[in-house]
């Protein structure tokens, strides 16, 4: 988690560091900043009249270069930024078309997206039954393209699917419909208006809509209604002041009106004909036109700082982030969460499956807790007595997003955002260099599942999921390590009641076989006899205290035909009672000091039913019962993951056979 966080912080920090390149490979070919000034006398009359529809403005009757560049100095300074912001935007939307029109298929899907969602403007063109529309294709086309980039979602209402819905609504002709939400408060009443002109012309009905649009914006023309608005008010505490000479605010600004409905208050300022410029003077406008916005904390004057450019998507970005509302944050929180996940496609090594089996684990899971977390927080914010907080934490954010680091930053977020392509391959750079610093990292400590094919790797994932089907509680066992300390497993009894040892039987890992001890047997040799007795004698008496402590701590449920460890370690002990003369080789006396503590004393396997040799090599299990480590090693290779003695599962230790073979070597040292 922390990794990927910080690989994700140094991908933002590399992100940062590009676009500062970028201006300065630009200010060393041009000589300009993207945040200089554009004199509009300097352009074209065609770049004049892109800008002036980029803000949203009507140039119609304007057939001089003069009178145009005017309007654009009347309606906000002009950067070098803006300028090449509105070219592109309008070369993407030359090529986009209307694609993003919408066809209603009815009255219920008018009523849905237009009246019932409340949040935005609609303009639809009714093409009435067995009439032609009032806009042409290309015509329409060109509306779509003119209004959309103001946040205005467009529509075409063909009454020939739905009659019945248009005699209803007095929809008798052709026509276009506009759709605005009338009320100041959020999901107000919406007012569908009608197009009344004679001209079809797409700047005359632009202007139509931008006239409707700007009456939700409060129009101040005296200097009492400015010092009456500029009061703080508890119940509005942000407010957007515009100052400017213009009969009506621009598209942009009325359409931001209606997307931040209950959040921000828009006022326009006509200073026209301004009765009072001291009181101008008195709240710090020295000059228009001028976009301050009002907060608790003071004035903020938009468009001094690099990236705030007159245009929707620039003040869009700027207000959002000076207040905002839940569901900016979720996406947020959505999207860097997600850049977080896809991280683990270049941190996790091994085969490509694997990557993209981790990968989708990871999103998976990051979204899940995502939106588990959301769902508390959407409960306290609920509460009324969280509001203070809600407020501090808006006044803290409004102190951070009103800095130039902050305005940097909301500069790259619109620049990358219109360049996906370039986001998205610096994304894969990064995770190409994590991805190699990585391998080299674990260069010296490369496991094997790192060097696991494609197949291979399946294979392994099918064979967990078969064993997580048929046994999930046997799957899903963590192998501990010889070194940890295994506890009792309280839930063994009903694992083994709700699998019983049939002919399916769990995939466990083999892994644990490693650490089962081994040693070699040794007996005394004929030589040694002398004086073996006696310590033979104290050997027989604490081999059967061991028994006798191994009959009262190995008792376990018998899954098949159960043999005795004392039966079975028996002939060690009748083998110590024969005189010297009488051993047969393999009887010889054992030498218990090479026997690992934990494990029984015994000279006879039970897999293969025969006596224990010298210097054969031995392998014990966790309960305490020893074997031929060839004969146990295919009994465990088999699958039959138990003990041939007790059943006691190979792969789980007890901490109770530990114990009393301690305290059985305590007192024969004793």
């Amino acid at each position: 988690m922390w990794l990927r966080l910080f690989f994700l912080l140094l991908y933002f920090l590399l992100l940062f560091l590009l676009a500062r390149i970028f201006e300065a490979v630009v200010w060393y070919e041009t000589g300009m900043f993207s945040t200089q000034l554009v004199d509009p006398v300097s352009l074209s009359y065609k770049k004049l009249k892109t800008i002036l529809e980029t803000r949203g403005l009507g140039y119609a009757g304007l057939a001089e270069k003069r009178d145009v560049s005017e309007l654009v100095e009347k309606s906000g300074e002009l950067t070098h930024g803006e300028l090449y912001s509105a070219m592109k935007k309008e070369t993407e939307q030359t090529e986009a078309g209307d694609s993003s029109s919408t066809n209603f298929s009815g009255e219920m899907h008018f009523y849905e997206l237009v009246e019932d969602t409340k949040d935005g403007i609609w303009l639809v063109q009714v093409i009435a039954q067995n009439r032609d529309a009032l806009l042409s294709q290309s015509n329409w086309g060109k509306m779509v393209q003119k209004v959309s980039q103001f946040g205005i979602r467009t529509g075409t209402f063909n009454c020939s699917n739905d009659h019945r819905s248009c005699i209803r609504r007095g929809w008798q002709r052709s026509t276009l419909i506009m759709a605005v939400p009338q009320t100041s408060a959020s999901k107000g009443k919406v007012m569908l208006r009608e197009y009344d002109g004679r001209r079809i012309e797409t700047e005359h009905i632009f202007r139509w809509m931008t006239s409707h649009v700007s009456q939700r914006i409060k129009t101040l023309r005296h200097s009492e209604q400015l010092k009456e608005e500029w009061r703080p008010d508890p119940t509005h505490p942000v407010k957007m002041f515009l100052f400017a000479h213009l009969s009506q605010p621009p598209a942009f600004f009325s359409s931001l009106s209606v997307k931040f409905t209950g959040r921000i208050d828009f006022i326009f300022v006509d200073i026209r004909h301004w009765d009072n410029h001291s009181c101008l003077s008195e709240i710090g406008v020295t000059q228009s036109p001028a976009y301050i916005l009002k907060m608790p904390e003071g004035i903020y004057r938009y468009g001094n700082s690099t990236g705030e450019f007159l245009s929707l998507v620039a003040m869009d970005t700027f207000l959002r982030s000076v207040q905002p509302e839940v569901n900016d944050l979720f996406v947020l929180s959505l999207v860097l969460i997600n850049l977080l996940a896809w991280m683990d496609l270049f941190i996790t090594q091994g085969a490509t499956v694997k990557r993209f089996v981790v990968l989708i684990r990871t999103l998976g899971t990051y979204n899940s807790i995502l939106l588990v977390s959301w769902l508390p927080v959407l409960a306290l914010l609920q509460l009324p007595y969280l509001d203070a907080l809600y407020g501090y934490s808006l006044k803290l954010l409004r102190y951070a997003d009103t800095t130039t680091l902050a305005s940097l930053v909301r500069a790259d977020w619109t620049f990358y955002s219109s360049h996906p392509a370039l986001f998205l391959s610096t994304y894969l750079a990064h995770g190409l260099l994590v991805d190699y610093f990585e391998k080299k990292r674990r260069c010296g400590a490369r496991s094997q599942e790192d060097s696991t094919t494609n197949l291979e790797w399946l294979a392994s994932l099918w064979d967990w999921y078969t064993s997580y089907l048929l046994h999930p509680i046997a799957s899903l066992q963590q192998v501990p390590s010889d070194h940890s300390d295994w506890d009792e497993d309280p839930n063994f009894l009903l694992e083994r009641l709700a699998f019983p040892d049939l002919w399916l039987r769990p995939l466990v890992d083999t892994d644990y076989i490693k650490a089962l001890p081994t040693w070699r047997f040794r007996a005394w040799s004929g030589t040694e006899g002398a004086g073996f007795d006696d310590e033979a004698d104290k050997e027989t008496d604490s081999s059967r205290s061991d028994s006798e402590s191994s009959e009262q701590t190995d008792e376990s449920p018998d899954r098949g035909p159960h043999t005795d460890p004392a039966a079975s370690c028996s002939s060690c002990h009748e083998n110590r009672d024969l005189p010297l003369a009488d051993r047969s080789p393999e009887h010889q006396p054992c030498d218990w000091s090479v026997w690992p503590c934990d494990v029984l004393h015994c000279s006879e396997c039970v897999v293969c039913l025969e006596n224990f040799v010298n210097k054969e090599l031995l392998m014990g299990l966790p309960c305490g019962h020893a074997f031929h480590q060839q004969c146990i090693m295919v009994w465990l290779a088999s699958g039959r993951h138990c003990c041939p003695v007790c059943r006691w599962p190979s792969y789980k230790k007890r901490q109770q056979r530990a114990a009393a073979s301690s305290l059985a070597q305590h007192s024969l040292q004793d």
